[in-house]
């Protein structure tokens, strides 16, 4: 398979974004989503909606979000637009929770646990996206990146929960925690190229490799970041851009890497990356291009 292009810069600016953007050479038209994480109630490693603002503005986006799996400001609509209009998502930008009125299914037929994705209807409404991730370590799948954002991002709050629970329709809270490793991740892996599929290769990636805690935003009291700013990474390829940046933290001469890299190694969190690769939805073989 031709190596995917995936572009790197050092300058973490609203500026940069759209340089990185306007490098891959490619147009997101239509009616364009915005996946964000809007950052639960209390976490302080969150990207924040005005570092955004060129970038959406440019592309013409809405942001949105989808409700979680668990108790918090964002497990209902109403609560997590009221935390959307304090953390200032909706101060600069229109916002959809896409699943505030329903959700509907996307089929995986080839999918190695799980056969269908629940995602929110308001997906339907939406030609592209960008998919604006912050990358950092995460409690339950090791990091977080573009692959997360496809997957538990744009699920439902009960498409996270099936994911969570490689697949189990009425999986509990406490079943997300029982789960074996492996086949959660493989369910990441499905429900991503679900939604890949679904918008045709209509999608833009764009890693941003700052405020690197071993937590993800979706924590309210997060652990402080353990490393120094990398840059950002911007492709077409889902898996090229996270392999990337993993492969970008383990060459660091950063000491803080390992505490980073344990939390990643502990949940085999690679694994998501190459169940993706298998199903398809890009490859782990990548180019990388200095934009400066």
């Amino acid at each position: 398979m031709e190596k995917a292009k995936v572009y790197f810069t050092k300058r973490i600016t609203k500026e940069a974004l759209v340089d990185i953007y306007k490098a891959l050479n490619y147009e997101l038209k239509g009616n364009v989503a915005v996946k964000v994480h809007s950052g639960e109630k209390g976490n302080q490693n969150y990207l924040r909606p005005e570092f955004m603002e060129d970038i959406i503005s440019y592309v013409n986006g809405t942001v949105v979000e989808c409700n979680t799996a668990y108790d918090g400001a964002r497990d209902k609509t109403d609560k997590h637009l009221e935390l959307l209009r304090e953390h200032e998502w909706s101060k600069y930008y229109k916002v959809d929770i896409m699943d505030s009125e329903e959700d509907i299914t996307l089929d995986i037929p080839n999918g190695k646990v799980i056969k269908k994705n629940y995602v929110g209807k308001n997906l339907l409404n939406y030609d592209s996206m960008l998919v604006l991730s912050h990358f950092k370590g995460h409690p339950m799948g090791g990091f977080g990146g573009a692959l997360k954002q496809l997957s538990i991002g744009i699920a439902s709050s009960h498409g996270k929960r099936y994911i969570h629970c490689a697949g189990k329709e009425d999986g509990s809270y406490e079943d997300m925690f029982k789960t074996k490793q492996d086949l959660f991740l493989e369910s990441m892996a499905d429900a991503a190229s679900s939604v890949t599929n679904h918008f045709k290769g209509n999608i833009v990636y764009i890693n941003v490799m700052c405020n690197m805690s071993v937590d993800c935003d979706c924590c309210a009291v997060a652990e402080d970041p353990c490393m120094q700013d990398i840059g950002i990474l911007a492709s077409l390829d889902p898996v090229a851009i996270d392999k990337a940046c993993i492969d970008l933290v383990k060459n660091s001469n950063d000491p803080g890497k390992e505490h980073l890299l344990e939390r990643i190694n502990s949940k085999n969190g690679e694994h998501t990356i190459y169940a993706a690769e298998e199903l398809g939805v890009g490859t782990t073989n990548y180019e990388l291009i200095n934009i400066d």
